[in-house]
This record gives C-alpha cells, structure tokens and sequence, in this order.
C-alpha cells in the first residue's frame, strides 16, 4: 500500500532511511521545520535550515521516487528567544514562494509559557497575511493537555483562521477528539517511547473514525522509527480493517489536507 508521510524530519535521517521508506511504500512527504538539537544563534543558521528544506532534501527524496514538502517557522522550544524569533518570522517570506512549500509550521507550545504564546500568535498573523496553511505542535506528555487547549483557543480566537487548514500534529486519547469537534485536523505521531504507539493510534481512529484523522512518524533526532506508518498499517490489518478506510488514514487524508496549499502539486504514483 501506497502512504504519504506528512510529518517526518529527514534531516535527522540518513539517506538509507528514503531507500527504506520508498521500498515500504512511501510515496510522499512532508517535514515540518524543528528544533536542530541545540538552540540557533542567528537568523543567517535559520536561513540556512530553510535552504536544506527547500533545496536539498526534495532532492534527496526524488532520488526514491518520494516527494518531499516542507513547513516553515521557528519552533516553540526557540521562542523564548522573542528577538530572534521575530527577525526568522520577518525573514520566512523569502521562501513562501518555493515550489515544495505548504505553509507555517510547526508552531505551537512547548512549556506554554508567554513568549511561545506571543510568537505563536505571530506566526498565526504571518499565516494569515500570505494565506498559508498552518501545522502545530502540541506539547509533550504533563503539558500537553493544558497546552492544546491554549493553542485551540489561540486559534478559534481569531475568526480569519479557517479550521479545515490547520493540522494539530501529536494529539493522544485525551486531545483527539477536542480537536476534531473543534473542526480541525488532527495527527497522531507514533513514537516508540512517547506518544502514540500504533496499537494506540488504532484504537484512536476506531474511537473517533477516520475523518480528518492523520497518521506520521515524526522521524527525528530522538527515539523514533521513520517506519512507523506501514507499522500501523499492520496493525489495522491485524484488526481487519477494511484496505479502505486504512489508506484514507495513510493516504487520502494526507492528500485531502495538503491540497488546500497552492504548492501541493502531489503526482500520484500510477
């Protein structure tokens, strides 16, 4: 089966992790900008960053046959640094216009504190400003719940921000369905340590279906397996769930979302 990706930083992996995924049936996807590891110094190292997301790594994919596209922001964990922050805000428009470009993201919360709500709050205005769509990141395991309905207000606060353009990425049992009421997107990220793990993410979907209902592995400096789709792609088989309703979770729906950017210009495999 076919699947799309769409949250999974491949800057973090090798380029034996693309010959993996496109020999696993990965025919897409899309890498959010995130933390390096360590904390930038200068909105030069971000440019940079963004140079390699829109440059680099779609050439890399297409090497496996995967299309790559690519979110641009600066992460929640850097947006203490309010300074910094605004000086990479005023300088993404330099890139809005690359050809594998989606949209803002992922922004969100990290330790919900008042400089990460201020800058979200301005990658929220620079969304809007050049009708971008928008990725977030909800934050991890004690914050998460608190830090979820902050950024849910933050958002349906602001009545230009359409919900159908917007992911809220890392939900679990207790942020899933909120999301969704709310009209927004959700994604479910399978970790091996943290949050989701595919018998989880499972029971998610069979708990609040498959609509607007995302599924990726987030890839990435930590604990985490790249492959973590067609592992639930077992999983739901293991269920007996219909090919259908799994490739609308790992597929359909990913291309659903990402056709509302002006730059998703997705060629499905024939």
């Amino acid at each position: 089966m076919y699947y799309f990706d769409p949250h999974i930083h491949m800057v973090s992996r090798t380029t034996d992790d693309y010959e993996t995924l496109a020999k696993m049936g990965c025919v897409g996807m899309s890498e959010p900008a995130f933390w390096a590891g360590f904390d930038r110094g200068s909105v030069d190292s971000f440019r940079d960053y963004f140079r390699q997301l829109t440059d680099f790594e779609p050439k890399r994919a297409a090497q496996y046959g995967i299309q790559h596209y690519t979110w641009l922001c600066i992460n929640a964990k850097e947006a203490e640094n309010v300074e910094l922050s605004r000086e990479v805000i005023k300088m993404i428009p330099e890139f809005l216009d690359k050809p594998n470009v989606l949209g803002i993201g992922e922004i969100g919360l990290n330790k919900n504190t008042k400089n990460e709500s201020t800058i979200f709050l301005e990658h929220m205005e620079l969304a809007i400003q050049y009708n971008q769509q928008i990725l977030i990141h909800t934050p991890h395991l004690e914050d998460k719940y608190q830090g979820t309905r902050m950024i849910l207000d933050m958002l349906t606060g602001d009545s230009r921000i359409d919900p159908a353009r917007v992911l809220v990425d890392h939900v679990e049992e207790h942020t899933a369905r909120e999301v969704l009421d709310r009209g927004f997107w959700a994604g479910m990220t399978l970790y091996p340590v943290t949050k989701c793990t595919p018998q989880r993410a499972a029971d998610i979907i069979e708990m609040c279906g498959a609509e607007r209902l995302l599924v990726n592995s987030a890839g990435d400096w930590g604990p985490s397996k790249p492959t973590a789709v067609p592992d639930l792609i077992l999983e739901m088989r293991r269920r007996g769930h219909s090919e259908a309703l799994i490739r609308k979770v790992v597929y359909d729906n990913p291309i659903e979302f990402f056709s509302q950017s002006q730059n998703f210009s997705f060629q499905h495999p024939e």
